[in-house]
């Protein structure tokens, strides 16, 4: 049997999120749960959601469970705040243990067990902090999921290390700056480690970001038209988050 279209009650009352189904006439054969950056909240990512208006796919943008500090607008994923004493930037690493317990109990209880997905019609999407959350419940998941894009976010020092010579089936796609990025050299590396279906995407800009044109979208609807199980196939676009 087919998964259902998800509602806020298949998933626990403290987890804040938002659900986009897809158009009536097509029922939700898969699931894009999408991460928000460090500081933003979900609602961005709603609107993301209807953006790319992926065939047959629910979209669940799901707020990070921790407000920052000092009042200031926006939650973040990490179990703890770090703050660079020379810039004063937030660091993005800094554990998600409970972020992943979260979303592991969101995907196992909430679209598994309740709304009859398997794990291999879930697909994860997360920018910067979000992707790194996303890489590691990916990673801390027995079953191999539909995938994991990651834009300007790597793997967390903290995120599981695999047994030897066992890697992670879950696809990856990595999207990150050709100069500046966060996604680092050894991040890189520890993804190659980690799982065994890796693919890096350098965009040709200063610094990380969302994507901005129809050459920067175009690596993440190719994944996503190889692994999202649809009749309809996924169109070509660009997709521009404001």
């Amino acid at each position: 049997m087919p998964g259902r279209l998800p509602t806020e009650a298949d998933f626990p009352p403290s987890v804040t999120l938002s659900i986009t189904p897809p158009p009536i006439s097509q029922p939700p054969t898969n699931v894009l749960v999408l991460l928000h950056g460090l500081g933003d909240t979900h609602d961005a990512f709603t609107k993301l959601g209807t953006q790319l208006n992926l065939p047959e796919t629910a979209c669940i943008s799901i707020r990070a469970p921790k407000p920052l500090p000092f009042d200031l607008d926006g939650f973040h994923w990490g179990d703890d705040m770090v703050f660079d004493q020379h810039t004063g930037e937030m660091d993005m690493d800094t554990g998600f243990k409970e972020s992943t317990q979260i979303l592991e109990k969101a995907i196992k209880t909430g679209l598994i067990a309740k709304c009859g997905y398997t794990a291999r019609e879930i697909i994860l999407f997360g920018f910067a902090q979000g992707g790194m959350v996303a890489l590691q419940v990916a990673a801390s998941l027995d079953e191999e999921l539909g995938g994991v894009v990651s834009v300007g976010g790597g793997l967390s020092l903290s995120a599981p290390l695999n047994a030897v010579g066992k890697k992670n089936r879950t696809p990856v796609l990595v999207c990150k700056a050709s100069q500046a990025s966060k996604v680092t050299d050894g991040a890189i590396r520890r993804l190659q480690d980690t799982f065994e279906f890796t693919e890096v995407k350098e965009w040709k800009r200063n610094g990380d970001g969302m994507m901005r044109n129809r050459e920067e979208m175009m690596p993440m609807m190719q994944f996503f038209a190889r692994r999202l199980r649809s009749r309809r196939g996924v169109p070509e676009g660009s997709v521009e988050l404001t």
